[in-house]
């Protein structure tokens, strides 16, 4: 090592005032005393180490640093980081002399040892000693500009590992601050949580214990480095200061409930047997909320009722409703902070008031969203009680699209466990309709589905309450006498008439005729004076109905006849002309064929044919109810 730095300083001899060169100043900036002694005896030596002290002495004299001063130091202070000379460094940062100098120009080494510190291949402690210096030596804006530069600068391969680092420099400088701490502290949470909101969101119990990605640990390190900050806003008197770290600290835990947050998979149970630290990380959120005396009610039900100039979510892109939306979620799901919501709100408005975040989570195609809005739904749903939300709630925007929503699920989305607990969860909230509010919705569902397995499950829940009726269980009346006729008038239709497709709407079509064979049979034993108009609807439809099966029969008997007979000249041509034609060209001709393999073909069809020969059979028993009573 010191023949290496005899021989640079050899090379600098020649003109050390003009070059000051790195290798020199990092030889003045750590010399040794015990080495001292080598250079003054040789004079040559001994003439550019005191050419360079004066360089030195001068900075510790001066407070007016030049731009080659800057670029000196930095030069200096990199090739000893470069070259592992850290303890010398570290020496000269603690020598009390040097204050003045470290304060001025240290904080430019912040990214060179920041990155000495993530390397693996050498020791960080020095390194990690020096930067835990600086902090506390040199000027806070330069160094919290230094660092956020390092965050936004962030390797994508290396974010956790970089801002785990980050965020405890970042947190020192802003315990320095005064009057600047809250402004600097929102800048550094959003340059932060950019940063996080990268890392992917850990989808099962597994993959989050393993934390490939770090996403978990930087969950658990940003809350160590927010908690000074939630002390200092939790205990301070109501002042600008405070309230500005309130207003930082508020729209932090917004922006964690829309990031991750909202795509974490939360299991409460699986929490009880085992710490997760994203679970850790939800319930520390909420408890930061309610430390800075943020209202939840105030924030989930009366927000909208807020001006925007007192709004502090409205501000920048902390996305308020869905940071409400999964609130809500946690609050009403979870039950995380539920000990300090107020149980006074009745579970109607509740409802109503969640509708718009259940709407919000409904409306995204997303596995996560779309399960958290139906668990929402489901709680929210559960503490009403049967048979009492009224119809006017259905003129609401949220009570008319989140429906709808769900109709979507059940039809269009590709993950069955979804499509199935939204069948669920659809049927419950009928469930919790009043009769008038069912009856206003079963025909908005009837005249807006166009899905026939949708308005089968309608038809089929107007029995259930024609039968709820008739046994007394439901006495207002919506679901019999002239308010039932006229609901079946718009219900028991077919919307193409004569040219229905019966194989499409076969689900629908079963279920009128099963409801109009109950009702006519209900009729006959108990009479409640609708018989005339029910026969009328009954002889109506299936008069209709009669014309479309006929149809339906022989286009469809047809089609199979022409599938068989077409796999019978299929197998004789493959017969005749096996060995003269490749089977790809036998693969080829067969793409002309239907999209859908012809056993699969051949299966459908026959089904068709035994369901219409089932309608056709209804029919028959539904003429033969009325024949009967008319005799």
């Amino acid at each position: 090592m010191l023949s290496r730095v005899l021989q640079g300083l050899q090379c600098l001899y020649a003109d050390v005032i003009q070059i000051l060169s790195r290798k020199a100043l990092v030889i003045i900036l750590t010399l040794k005393s015990h080495l001292y002694g080598l250079f003054l005896k040789r004079p040559a030596l001994k003439m550019a180490v005191n050419q360079l002290e004066d360089v030195i002495q001068r900075w510790r004299t001066t407070e007016d640093f030049k731009p080659e001063d800057h670029e000196l130091f930095l030069n200096a202070g990199r090739t000893c980081i470069a070259q592992g000379d850290s303890s010398q460094l570290l020496d000269f940062i603690k020598e009390e002399a040097n204050q003045h100098i470290v304060r001025s120009m240290g904080s430019g080494l912040l990214p060179a040892l920041v990155n000495e510190v993530l390397r693996k291949d050498r020791s960080p402690a020095h390194y990690q000693a020096i930067l835990n210096q600086l902090v506390q030596i040199c000027n806070v804006k330069e160094l919290l500009n230094i660092l956020l530069h390092q965050v936004e600068n962030t390797d994508p391969n290396a974010i956790s590992d970089s801002i785990i680092v980050l965020m405890p420099l970042i947190q020192s400088v802003l315990l320095r601050m005064n009057e600047s701490k809250a402004p600097g502290l929102a800048l550094a949470l959003d340059s932060l949580q950019k940063q996080i909101s990268k890392l992917p969101v850990p989808y099962s119990h597994k993959q989050e214990q393993e934390d490939v990605y770090g996403l978990c640990r930087c969950c658990t390190a940003i809350l160590t480095f927010v908690q000074p900050f939630v002390q200092e806003a939790k205990y301070q008197d109501t002042n600008s200061v405070s309230t500005k770290l309130r207003a930082a600290l508020l729209k932090f835990c917004m922006k964690s409930l829309s990031e991750p947050l909202l795509q974490v998979q939360l299991d409460r149970e699986a929490n009880m047997t085992e710490i997760s630290p994203l679970w850790n990380f939800a319930t520390e959120i909420m408890a930061i909320l309610a430390a800075i005396q943020e209202s939840l009610p105030k924030m989930l039900f009366y927000n909208h009722l807020r001006g925007k100039e007192d709004d502090i979510l409205e501000t920048g892109d902390c996305h308020p409703n869905e940071s409400r939306a999964c609130m809500a979620y946690l609050l009403f799901v979870q039950l995380i902070a539920i000990e300090v919501f107020p149980a006074v709100f009745s579970p109607v408005f509740v409802l109503q008031c969640n509708m718009e975040y259940i709407n919000l989570l409904l409306s995204r195609k997303d596995e996560s969203w779309i399960l958290k809005g139906l668990d929402l739904y489901v709680i929210s749903l559960e503490r009403v009680t049967d048979y009492s939300l009224p119809a006017d709630l259905l003129e609401l925007r949220p009570f008319h699209e989140v429906p709808q929503n769900l109709i979507k699920i059940m039809i269009d989305c590709p993950i069955q466990h979804l499509r199935a607990r939204s069948l669920v969860v659809f049927q419950l909230f009928i469930e919790k309709l009043n009769g008038e509010a069912k009856h206003k919705f079963f025909r908005r569902i009837m005249k807006t589905s166009h899905h026939a397995g949708v308005e089968s499950i309608i038809i089929k829940n107007i029995r259930n309450q024609v039968e709820l009726c008739r046994k007394s269980v439901c006495e207002d009346g919506w679901f019999e006498g002239t308010w039932l006729i006229s609901l079946l008038r718009d219900t028991i239709t077919l919307p193409q008439g004569h040219e229905t497709d019966l194989l499409h709407g076969m689900d629908r079509v079963m279920e009128s005729l099963n409801l109009l064979r109950y009702l006519l049979i209900k009729e006959r034993e108990i009479s409640t004076g609708i018989w005339i108009e029910l026969c009328h609807i009954a002889e109506s439809y299936t008069k209709l109905l009669r014309v479309c099966l006929s149809m339906s029969k022989s286009y469809h008997g047809k089609e199979l006849k022409r599938l068989r007979e077409d796999k019978k000249t299929k197998a004789k041509e493959f017969k005749e002309a096996s060995g003269k034609r490749s089977v790809q060209s036998l693969i080829v001709k067969n793409e002309t064929l239907g999209s859908m393999p012809r056993e699969a073909q051949d299966k459908v069809l026959q089904c068709a044919l035994v369901t219409y020969d089932l309608m056709e059979s209804l029919v028959v028993r539904i003429e033969e109810i009325i024949e009967e009573s008319q005799k």
